[in-house]
């Protein structure tokens, strides 16, 4: 059992994130007392969007270069479009993926997210959800995709879209705490 004041969990991001899908569990988890990390492919702030629109920006605290998954407790991946089709291409994005796979530590994927699990090749036999356009992607990846708001298989927190954010946030905490 981990307590969630004392976790940590990583975030990994870069330009074209879904706004409130990185900045609402991001605020949920810093609410609990987690130690929240950004890390990108960039140390420029990273672009948000809010939907077609350019939202807020924020700073990375670190780079997904230098990150060890073993020193963290946690993974959250938001959607957007751009995001994950951007980090997909990220060898280093790819082995954070898979070290907290091997490692069973919660992961936690909302919207486009998962199509970065498709591609570390992580979703094969998982039962999961995401937004509709990437379905297809996640079941030629061996995946179980259902259309329900949160879905947990085993370290695997998946939701699809901002309205699920709230049944996403908890799913995960409940993970982390359960770990």
């Amino acid at each position: 059992m981990t307590d969630i004041a004392s976790a940590r969990v990583l975030i990994i991001a870069t330009d074209g994130f879904e706004q409130s899908e990185l900045f609402e569990p991001r605020q949920a988890l810093l609410d609990k007392g987690a130690q929240v990390t950004l890390a990108s492919n960039k140390s420029d702030p990273i672009q948000g969007m809010k939907h077609q629109e350019k939202g807020d920006t924020i700073r990375p605290d670190a780079s997904i270069h230098d990150i060890d998954p073993g020193d963290y407790d946690a993974l959250v991946i938001p959607g957007g479009v751009a995001n994950p089709d951007t980090m997909r291409m990220e060898e280093d994005a790819l082995r954070i993926v898979r070290d907290f796979f091997a490692q069973g530590k919660p992961v936690a994927a909302i919207c486009h997210g998962p199509w970065l699990l498709a591609e570390a090749d992580v979703v094969a036999g998982r039962k999961l959800t995401s937004w509709p356009s990437i379905r297809t992607d996640l079941q030629n990846a061996g995946a179980n995709v259902v259309d329900e708001q949160v879905v947990v298989d085993r370290n695997l927190i998946t939701s699809r879209k901002p309205d699920d954010i709230p049944a996403f946030n908890s799913a995960l905490i409940e993970a982390i705490e359960a770990a």
